[in-house]
């Protein structure tokens, strides 16, 4: 099940392994999608701080980590294409965390409550 944050990124939760993404009104706010910082492995960030950055036609933003805890992998491909965010949003992951707290997870909203929340911005 994804869950979704208010900075409109997406996880999943496999045991103690979010993999984040961004949402797909995220991606259509941002345009098309030119450059993606990824961030190293081994980051430790605490759940909402900024732990990546991306680029588009249109502006340029910080990527938020929706759970804290230490960064595992990253999408390498995104590095030389990272229009594939534009191709598929949701189905494009960013990269994946070791969760410090797991029940981080709960507090993100489920798919109903975002899209209610995005019809309020």
């Amino acid at each position: 099940m994804k869950r979704y944050s208010n900075e409109h990124e997406w996880s999943t939760l496999e045991g103690d392994i979010a993999t984040v993404g961004l949402s797909e009104y995220a991606v259509e706010q941002l345009g098309d999608i030119t450059f993606v910082e990824l961030p190293e492995i081994g980051t430790i960030a605490d759940q909402d701080d900024s732990i990546a950055f991306i680029e588009s036609v249109k502006a340029a933003s910080d990527i938020y980590t929706p759970l804290g805890g230490e960064v595992v992998e990253v999408n390498i491909q995104l590095d030389d294409t990272p229009e594939l965010i534009n191709e598929d949003a949701e189905g494009t992951w960013i990269m994946k965390i070791k969760v410090s707290d797991a029940s981080e997870f709960e507090t993100l909203m489920d798919e109903a409550a975002y899209k209610a929340y995005i019809e309020t911005l």
